[in-house]
């Protein structure tokens, strides 16, 4: 329905779509209106959507009122998108090269995007003559005339196959059925069961002669009863509200005798909405913490720095006390009344530091990171927003700690963002779009909000350390442990000599296991590192070499020895593994190469009396998983923890005393131009695990190339060293930081048609940007869903007016998007792919 009214809004909306719609406002909403707010609208010719008030403005001689159609309801009391966001949202689009729309979808909530779910209902012209149906069209028909509307997944379930949709447009086009659009809420509050007495039984009298009663009459009904007058100190100054889950656990009864007790008017359950969010009360004075001299100094040079910089960087090695210095500048950023994010690269990490700064800051502190589920999400998005609305000081979210998708929260007043791990991969989103870094985007939030940014690394990024060398950022180092401990010592074992003089045992050199018996004897626990998960990296036939691939991808299957399948690590297939070779019928089928898995059972061959565990994404897949595990390690109810990336990045263990690598050389030769960086940062900081707290640790590398000059800078905690060899070769290269890089990714399902579109993409290109279009050049893995990819690599210098480069660079893949021919090939931009 189209109306005519004088006032108009820009409408975002959650959809990879440029710009905005504009809708008119009906005037019963005129006042309801405003920027930020949720509002349901029609697009295209029946969906609805729910999309956001970017503008508002009145009519001009540009705006045709009866061209536009009406916004359909405003779902808001209070805008839930300020000023700030759509400033960042408009920052990110521009510079990863991405709609806002996507930013949109990303950054809300899915319980706060509603989107308008199929329903369909008996057409009311329809005569009932149902004859003419087969089986399956009358089953949807008569589903239909009884329930009235039904949506799709219903009748899916119904008729007992997903492929309704023929089905459905076959009934609609007869004239039997129509289709509806209903909007559906996502969002549910958390509802909280009490019980109380009822009115009648308020009367001590009465509830004496029922208990007397129910003793000798239902003695499980009695039971509950007395629970119930015990758990809610009835008749006392001191009377509390009694949970319904409580009440029951109490006795181990079940719900039915609860039930028979409502049932006679003697008790009455009753709803309360409360928060999913964890309370808990602070029981530290941040100002208590003890610092050293050199921390005192650290944090002198800190607050000297980030009063004259917008960024500084806290480069201080391994349990130099890090956390410590950020709980005190914490601190200080609260007592002015504003705001703080602190990012960590991985969920892992937040489950150790939100526990390690709650004991200072209390329910102050909310946590936003995937793993946490969509009710929970909009209710910390709502907590930091209704304090700032409602005004009340109290209620109010001060600190967030998260994941990279945090930066996307509603932040009014944000002083203080810390980025702990910045070096680390894992803040790059890789897809979907967009393509995003945690880090540089939190920057940019910060310099929204005229914040300041901490950066914390043992193992800084070539870039953020090279910013520091230009006066770019503040740079304050930490050179020694907290505690006066001595960093790690470091062996490294020779892999071939091992293998030569027949000294391995297994996956385990002698060494690496007599260091792993004297901590078990002495107590400690040990952490194993190898970065790759599952049990055997492949598997081949001894005779004619055959090794299993993916169907759909072009990659070797991984051996998963507790499932006993061969896995896709990339699209998830799955399969047994063979009896006998299907090239030539060969029994001979060998194991190749190591995870996570087989570390895990062959330890437990050497060592069956010691508590092994293991963390990867094949055993932390869930939140409630992942904190176990921490949670077993720290409280020494694990020994051993073996584990890919996950056991690296930041994780304080006060009982390890030794770390294995179990194969270093895995890292070392991946064909990336930040391979080396990448691994002096992850044997670096695995290494620091060791020997945190009580006594030096030990580390023991095993390499096939021991003499390499990354191992050799890692014994020797040489991070210059790392840096100045690999600042020199970016520079000849023309890598960051010197250049930035944009990666087109072209995907197809037909090899030979992919590489024609792929070529012209490229020659259209380099007729603009010349040499710094490079490719098109197939990744490692060259299929991945059945589909082919190319990548083309743009380099485009730091001195140049980037933004300009970009819009161009867009504007030509559209045009080549939008070509006849290559509509169906599927492209994709990454800005500083990682």
């Amino acid at each position: 329905m189209i109306q005519n009214s004088n006032t108009f809004v820009d409408i975002l909306l959650p959809l990879p779509l440029p710009g905005t719609y504009t809708y008119c406002i009906p005037p019963e909403f005129i006042d309801e209106a405003e920027r930020g707010k949720r509002v349901v609208v029609q697009f295209g010719n029946s969906k609805l959507y729910t999309g956001l008030i970017k503008n508002i403005y009145t009519e001009t001689e540009n705006i045709k009122p009866y061209t536009y159609k009406p916004i359909i309801s405003v779902l808001d009391a209070f805008p839930i998108v300020n000023s700030k966001q759509f400033e960042l949202w408009e920052w990110m689009a521009n510079y990863y090269m991405c709609t806002q729309g996507e930013i949109m979808n990303a950054a809300l909530p899915s319980a706060l995007k509603l989107a308008s779910e199929t329903k369909i209902s008996l057409n009311p012209l329809y005569d009932g003559n149902y004859q003419l149906l087969n089986e399956k069209e009358l089953l949807v028909a008569r589903a239909v005339e009884n329930q009235k509307n039904i949506s799709i997944k219903d009748i899916s379930k119904i008729i007992g196959t997903h492929k309704v949709i023929s089905i459905v447009k076959t009934l609609i086009e007869k004239g039997i059925i129509l289709p509806e659009e209903e909007i559906k809420e996502k969002y549910r509050p958390r509802k909280v069961a009490y019980i109380r007495l009822t009115k009648e039984y308020e009367n001590q009298d009465l509830l004496n002669k029922t208990l007397s009663t129910l003793e000798k009459k239902a003695e499980k009904q009695w039971l509950i009863l007395i629970s119930y007058l015990n758990l809610s100190r009835k008749f006392s100054q001191n009377e509390k509200e009694v949970k319904r889950i409580d009440l029951l656990e109490s006795i181990s009864a079940k719900t039915s005798a609860l039930l028979d007790l409502q049932k006679k008017g003697i008790l009455e359950c009753y709803y309360k909405i409360e928060s999913r969010l964890e309370n808990c009360v602070a029981n530290e004075n941040p100002e208590s913490i003890i610092f050293n001299d050199f921390q005192l100094r650290a944090i002198s040079e800190l607050k000297e720095s980030i009063s004259k910089n917008q960024v500084t960087l806290l480069y201080g090695v391994t349990s130099s006390g890090k956390t410590e210095m950020y709980i005190n500048i914490i601190n200080e950023v609260l007592s002015e009344g504003k705001e703080v994010l602190y990012l960590l690269p991985e969920i892992a990490l937040t489950t150790q530091a939100i526990g390690r700064l709650r004991k200072y800051f209390g329910d102050i502190i909310g946590v936003y990171h995937s793993k946490y589920g969509d009710n929970e999400k909009v209710e910390v998005w709502n907590a930091l927003l209704n304090g700032f609305l409602t005004g009340d000081n109290e209620k109010r979210l001060k600190i967030i700690m998260g994941a990279r998708s945090a930066v996307f929260l509603p932040f009014t007043n944000l002083g203080l963002v810390i980025i702990d791990e910045e070096h680390d991969s894992s803040y790059k989103q890789n897809d979907p779009s967009p393509r995003y870094n945690g880090r540089d985007t939190a920057i940019m939030l910060a310099k929204i909000h005229n914040a300041k940014v901490i950066l914390g690394s043992a193992t800084p990024s070539i870039e953020t350390y090279y910013n520091t060398t230009i006066d770019k950022s503040g740079l304050v180092i930490v050179e020694q442990r907290y505690g006066g401990i001595e960093l790690p010592e470091i062996l490294v074992i020779d892999l071939k000599e091992e293998t030569y003089k027949k000294r391995m045992k297994s996956i385990f050199s002698q060494t690496l296991l007599q260091y792993i018996e004297n901590a078990l004897n002495n107590k400690e626990q040990i952490i194993l590192f190898q970065n790759r998960r599952g049990f055997s990296l492949k598997v081949e036939c001894k005779l004619c070499n055959w090794v299993p691939h993916c169907i759909k991808c072009d990659v070797s299957l991984t051996y998963h020895k507790k499932e006993n399948k061969l896995k896709c690590h990339y699209c998830g297939y799955s399969t047994k593994v063979p009896e006998r070779c299907p090239a030539c019928n060969s029994p001979g089928i060998l194991m190749q190469g190591f995870g996570t898995e087989k570390a895990e059972e062959e330890l437990a061959i050497f060592f069956p009396d010691a508590k092994i565990a293991r963390l990867d994404i094949d055993t932390a897949g869930s939140r409630a998983s992942l904190q176990r595990i921490i949670s077993d390690f720290e409280e020494r109810r694990i020994d051993v923890l073996v584990g890919t990336q996950m056991v690296t990045k930041g994780l304080d263990f006060n009982n390890v005393s030794v770390v294995g690598i179990l194969n270093a050389g895995s890292l070392l030769n991946y064909p990336d131009f930040r391979a080396h960086e990448r691994s002096y940062q992850l044997m670096a900081q695995v290494a620091g695990r060791a020997g945190r707290k009580n006594k030096r640790g030990i580390v023991i590398i095993q390499a096939w190339d021991p003499y390499h000059s990354v191992i050799k800078n890692v014994v020797n905690n040489n991070y210059q060293a790392m840096y100045k060899s690999q600042i020199q070769e970016r520079k000849i290269f023309k890598y960051p930081p010197f250049y930035r890089l944009i990666k087109i990714s072209l995907k197809y399902r037909e090899e030979e048609f992919l590489n024609k579109a792929a070529s012209d993409l490229a020659s259209r290109l380099r007729i603009i940007f010349g040499e710094r279009i490079l490719g098109p050049e197939y990744p490692i893995v060259a299929r991945i869903n059945n589909l082919y990819i190319k990548n083309i690599l743009c380099k485009f210098e730091k001195t140049l007016e980037l933004s300009k480069f970009k819009q161009t660079l867009k504007t030509e893949i559209e045009k080549f998007s939008n070509l006849s021919e290559y509509k169906k090939v599927k492209i994709s931009i990454d800005v500083d792919p990682m």
